[in-house]
């Protein structure tokens, strides 16, 4: 399997395993693929090695003794430096509740045991591919701009994940939730909405980096697919506009993208609760 080399010199993966034999092998395999990694055996040494350098990227298992994969997955969702390290749940719990619980306790992916090395390389590359260096807001407005999971946010993820077929976790930004397989919006006070190709690859591009900046021109480059220093700013001023004009309650104070003066437009990142009742 071809290994991409500007993501394999970048990327630490940390595994959080208690079956040493698992751990183990997972270990050799991304190691062989160029990956560096860690080894934890228990949610409490994860939750350790993390904090002391930020991975970019948590294999993880639910069933461990002591403090279980959903409690750590939890735990770094509140850390303002782990709350954005993506994390696969790696897990023998195969019934759809364990899923939805998963996701609802912030993970990015749900891998089930026994599972396939081939596929979880695959997974792993997919997951940092989507993961960019943040250009994120200052720490201090950064943090006064998490909003955790509301009530209307979490009936429609348990709604979407529910539903079967679905394999893909929605994203989430304060009461808006982006089904990423129907390519629906949910909104509080619009409902749903269907959004057009391009709307959806717009609010799909700023919800996978939630709490990073993104300038116009960086957008054209990247939602747009223009060269650099082609296209105009106005386009995607006119889009964003669009865009609040049928998505947001109050246009002129927009509670989904948010403008930054001066350097672009954000969402705000979305920060699960302690408990998922």
């Amino acid at each position: 399997m071809e290994v991409n080399q500007n993501t394999k010199k970048s990327s630490n993966i940390l595994i959080i395993e208690d079956d040493d034999l698992v751990a183990r092998t997972i270990d050799r395999s991304l190691r062989m693929n160029g990956f560096k990694t860690s080894l934890a055996g228990n949610g409490d040494e994860g939750l350790r090695l993390a904090r002391k350098r930020s991975p970019d990227l948590v294999i993880l298992d639910v069933i461990m003794p002591g403090v279980d994969g959903y409690e750590v997955c939890r735990a770094m969702r509140r850390d303002a430096r782990l709350a954005a390290v993506p994390i696969l749940f790696l897990t023998a719990k195969i019934k759809d509740e364990d899923r939805i619980n998963g996701f609802l306790a912030g993970a990015d992916d749900y891998l089930t045991k026994p599972f396939n090395l081939d596929e979880l390389l695959l997974r792993v590359r997919a997951i940092l591919r989507r993961t960019l260096p943040p250009q994120t807001l200052p720490a201090q407005a950064s943090h006064s701009s998490e909003k955790k999971i509301t009530a209307y946010a979490r009936r429609v993820i348990e709604q979407i994940l529910s539903r079967p077929g679905t394999t893909t976790p929605p994203l989430v930004a304060g009461d808006f939730v982006l089904d990423t397989q129907s390519f629906e919006l949910h909104t509080p006070k619009r409902g749903k909405i269907r959004l057009t190709p391009l709307q959806y690859e717009l609010v799909y591009h700023l919800m996978s980096h939630p709490g990073e900046i993104f300038s116009p021109a960086r957008l054209l480059d990247e939602v747009w697919g223009y060269p650099p220093d082609t296209g105009s700013p106005d386009l995607v001023r006119v889009h964003i506009k669009n865009l609040r004009e049928r998505v947001e309650a109050d246009p002129r104070q927009p509670e989904l993208i948010r403008t930054v003066p001066g350097f672009g437009y954000t969402v705000s990142q979305a920060v699960y609760e302690t408990e998922t009742g």
